[in-house]
């Protein structure tokens, strides 16, 4: 099954304000659910798209510096 997750995900929050979706990308981490981290993935691509070179570093920057290595785990292979 091919499931539109980008036309979904800007279905859902082209109408919000910036609170709304302040409290949408909050709600989506604090919560945790793997579920939700497809729609956080195509909301980092817009805010992506749309940044300057010096921004795209300082994310990556950030990424780099603060991703938890102490939670990463080999992906399980399907039995």
């Amino acid at each position: 099954m091919n499931f539109p997750i980008r036309g979904a995900v800007y279905h859902n929050i082209q109408n919000m304000s910036e609170q709304e979706l302040r409290e949408m990308v909050n709600d989506s981490i604090q919560r945790g659910e793997e579920k939700l981290l497809p729609g956080l993935g195509v909301v980092f691509e817009v805010i992506w798209e749309n940044s300057d070179d010096n921004s795209r570093k300082q994310m990556i920057h950030t990424l780099h510096e603060h991703l938890p290595r102490e939670k990463a785990a080999p992906p399980v292979s399907p039995s």
